[in-house]
């Protein structure tokens, strides 16, 4: 899976170059190249597209066709809207349907290849090669001047573009080459970044809470979690060091250090009322909990908030207090697994530095900035590479 190449000795001088073979650098310099831009990609690992082929277990959830502005976080919230609104999450199904890629709708508008993520990777390069753009692997860019045009000090030598296009994404997954390296050029050009900070990521739990949860390692709880007015209901997965799953990813990305999320582990009831419909019974507390969750995790949860016995043992207003705990159980992570486990970066360049419908520096003519290194996250599901191929786009017609 290799891009075009031509000589190194003879090609140094560029229209644009795109820092980063990730989802949104492939995609922008495939746009770029169709409007009969000399593009050039430089990818610092081996590899290009290594993030996409781990995505979606390896099926890659390349897009939701429910995406838009309200799926995103950013300090603006109405940034991602112009990007989103000129290429469509249908608009990037139209590419995939072009070129045969057999594809599935798993949940909640997740669209997923029936095959791998190779194939979605063979598609951008495919793109790419059409487009005639040049891709480097193993190159990295050691310094960017601008003086006029960009000069780029790179491990293969120097280069020259009038564009260049930041595609290096965030912090997450280090183990697949992240770097800091797109705020290193965001600060050298004195642009303003909202702080990086780990983004549908795991949380980690208090000791207490630890030490009775790791028993239950691998049970999943469909619940609704919430911090302050944003809400989500999927599943909570427990793990050894805390809480996972879907609903957790996506409410995490909201979440700030001594924040308190809520869960409600019985979302469909009102849980005061169906303990009180069992009052006058000699059935015990966990075994009616266990009727609605899974057995396992109901004793533990007697065990921490109320000791299990006959529920005609409790008054009223304590089965009111219980109810209220299983439809607000409080919880306040101990953090978060970080950026090694984190699926993207939230924060990043903010985009009052840049324009929305071009993605170019307000402040520094011909410097882009596109994908996961901008302040704008999607949501669990698809929503992230949508971004990429949106804000690709934009950039792609203008550089």
């Amino acid at each position: 899976m290799k891009g075009k190449s031509t000589n190194l000795e003879s090609t140094t001088a560029f229209d644009v170059i795109v820092i980063g073979g990730g989802a949104a650098g492939l995609f922008c310099a495939s746009e770029a190249g169709k409007r009969g831009r000399r593009a050039l990609v430089l990818e610092h690992s081996e590899r290009v597209g290594k993030k996409i082929s781990i995505s979606g277990g390896g099926r890659c959830n390349f897009t939701n066709i429910n995406a838009n502005a309200d799926s995103f976080l950013s300090t603006n919230p109405h940034f991602a809207k112009s990007a989103l609104a000129r290429y469509t999450a249908q608009d990037f199904v139209t590419l995939v349907e072009r070129h045969h890629i057999a594809y599935h709708e798993k949940k909640l508008g997740q669209l997923f290849c029936d095959g791998s993520s190779a194939e979605i990777i063979q598609m951008l390069l495919d793109e790419c090669a059409k487009a005639n753009v040049e891709i480097r692997c193993n190159s990295s860019v050691q310094s960017i001047n601008k003086n006029g045009i960009f000069k780029l000090s790179t491990t293969e030598g120097h280069l020259t573009a009038s564009s260049v296009v930041i595609a290096t994404g965030g912090l997450s997954i280090p183990t697949l080459g992240a770097t800091d390296f797109g705020y290193r050029i965001a600060r050298q050009f004195e642009l303003k970044i909202e702080v990086p900070r780990p983004g549908l990521v795991p949380f980690k739990l208090n000791s207490k809470l630890q030490q009775h949860f790791a028993t239950l390692s691998g049970v999943s709880i469909d619940a609704l979690v919430t911090l302050d007015s944003t809400t989500f209901r999927e599943n909570v997965l427990l793990t050894h060091r805390g809480l996972s799953g879907p609903a957790i990813l996506q409410i995490s990305s909201y979440w700030k250090p001594h924040d308190r999320i809520t869960i409600n582990l019985l979302p469909e009831l009102d849980a005061s009322e169906l303990l009180r419909e069992h009052q006058p019974s000699d059935i015990e507390l966990v075994n009616v909990l266990s009727r609605h969750l899974p057995k396992r995790f109901a004793q533990v949860w007697c065990n921490l908030y109320v000791p299990s016995k006959p529920m005609k043992q409790f008054t009223v207003q304590e089965l009111d207090r219980i109810g209220k705990e299983l439809n607000r159980m409080a919880v306040v992570p101990a953090g978060t697994e970080g950026f090694k486990k984190a699926e993207v970066t939230a924060g990043g360049v903010s985009t009052d530095e840049l324009s929305s419908k071009t993605m170019e520096s307000k402040r520094v003519p011909g410097l882009y900035f596109i994908g996961e290194v901008v302040d704008v996250t999607g949501h669990l599901g698809g929503y992230n590479f949508q971004w990429a191929w949106s804000s690709g786009f934009a950039a792609g017609q203008y550089v």
